[in-house]
């Protein structure tokens, strides 16, 4: 199969743009097995060169009201559009009045859009960001109730911001916490889904956060299927410092580390009643042109010794070479974790197979957990234009650029992988899906050694 000359599921001529603000949809309950058969010859196309997250120019700032349901969206901002209509989707970008004027559609390099994207982290509020050193930087006071204002409101008092900003956050707690919340404390609300006692359940997602189209309805979302799931470890990229806060303020059963508090990055969820945090550390990748790191957390997980990691591999096929790079440094690392803890990567590799390949393979230690699980086909591609048609790339590209790999502790139970399974395959409302990539959620258990 031909591939793209720079994977669309990254950012591509250089770092993706970036908004300040993320959120997600309800759900449709059907699933989407194909395309659909919507008329799409008046969708914007876009080149295999990724103009996805090229083609913004400077970094957009989005405002809560960005934030709110369209219902609460002024009405010059509808302009008789339906929602989400994807014919339309240009002319958005152009009307928004949350975009800034400056945006450019010309693709700009990876470094400049990461200089766009570190200045419109420093406007929002991210006065609040955590550190991923310190167990006690992570802690959400469960009494607020309201996200907490993005700069770039507008607003004409203290009064209707804190108003507008609850009830655009009482949707989002909704969908997370589910159809019985109420105004009590998250902490005391039941999950919808409870990981069965003896197992270890984590996701892996890259969710987008770079892209602004309908991102109230795809945090919303996004939210929905991790307060249904409640996985053990969830492990996220392209996270920007608005979506990492919205996440932090609704989802309190969890702890959170992130990998930078600017731009966008990765970051690790930790449920806070079934994983003890330890100690966690930031590895970077000294070549890197797209600001890529290592995220690593040491952790307890109902008293078993696990290291978690996550990355953001560099993106697009002139990546390569950094990208085998970075790939070496993370085998290093899984490699050299402490015999006793079970290792567990998991991440956007933006990888090709014949990549792998070109290293040989992967090291005797480590695993690649699809195919420890038998090479399913219902879970192979994890970037798939023939279905997700969130970028309106014209070309069907399938590509499993998302994976976990496994290293077993060297002694005591041994971590083994249960099943996997694809996430966020449904379409929304929207007519979007949360993200151009498919989640996958991976169930492990823990089994006696055999000495």
């Amino acid at each position: 199969m031909d591939e793209p000359p720079c994977s669309p599921s990254d950012t591509c001529s250089g770092e993706p743009r970036v908004g300040c603000n993320d959120s997600a949809p309800y759900l449709v309950d059907t699933k989407v097995e194909g395309k659909t058969g919507k008329n799409k010859k008046h969708k914007k196309r876009r080149s295999a060169a990724c103009r996805t997250k090229t083609g913004g120019g400077d970094c957009t700032q989005v405002t809560v009201e960005e934030l709110s349901p369209p219902s609460q969206h002024p009405p010059e901002r509808h302009e008789k559009r339906s929602a989400g209509s994807k014919q339309e989707k240009n002319t958005r970008k152009t009307r928004n009045p949350s975009i800034s004027p400056e945006t450019s559609p010309a693709p700009s390099s990876h470094r400049q859009k990461a200089q766009s994207a570190r200045k419109t982290s420093a406007r929002s509020a991210c006065d609040q960001s955590t550190q991923t050193e310190s167990p006690q930087l992570q802690s959400v006071q469960t009494q607020s109730t309201q996200t907490p204002p993005i700069q770039g409101e507008h607003t004409p008092s203290t009064e209707s911001k804190s108003t507008q900003t609850k009830q655009s956050s009482f949707p989002l707690k909704q969908a997370y916490w589910g159809n019985s919340f109420t105004d009590q404390s998250a902490d005391q609300q039941k999950p919808q889904f409870s990981s069965r006692n003896s197992y270890l359940t984590v996701i892996t997602w890259n969710i987008d956060g770079l892209d602004l189209d309908n991102v109230f309805d795809r945090v919303k979302g996004l939210l929905s299927l991790l307060g249904k799931y409640r996985a053990d470890v969830v492990l996220l990229q392209e996270l920007i410092p608005p979506s990492m806060q919205i996440l932090q303020n609704i989802m309190t059963d969890y702890q959170f580390l992130q990998a930078s508090e600017e731009g966008y990055f990765t970051g690790i969820l930790l449920r806070k009643e079934r994983v003890q945090f330890l100690q966690s550390s930031i590895v970077k990748y000294p070549t890197t042109e797209m600001d890529r790191n290592l995220l690593v957390a040491n952790v307890s997980f109902l008293g078993h010794p696990l290291c978690i990691m996550t990355s953001h591999l560099e993106s697009c096929k002139t990546g390569s070479q950094e990208r085998l790079n970075q790939l070496r440094r993370v085998w290093k690392w899984m490699k050299e974790a402490p015999e006793d803890h079970s290792v567990i990567f998991g991440g956007d590799t933006n990888l090709r197979d014949w990549e792998v390949k070109k290293l040989k393979g992967l090291p005797d230690s480590i695993s690649d957990v699809w195919e420890m699980l038998g090479n399913p086909e219902e879970s192979r591609y994890t970037w798939d234009t023939s279905i997700n048609d969130n970028n309106e790339i014209p070309n069907s590209i399938r590509l499993r650029f998302d994976r976990i790999f496994l290293r077993p502790a060297a002694e005591g139970a041994q971590l083994r992988p249960e099943s996997m399974t694809l996430i966020g395959l449904e379409k929304l409302k929207c007519d979007y899906f949360i993200s151009d990539h498919w989640g996958i959620l991976c169930t492990f258990t823990f089994e006696a050694s055999e000495e």
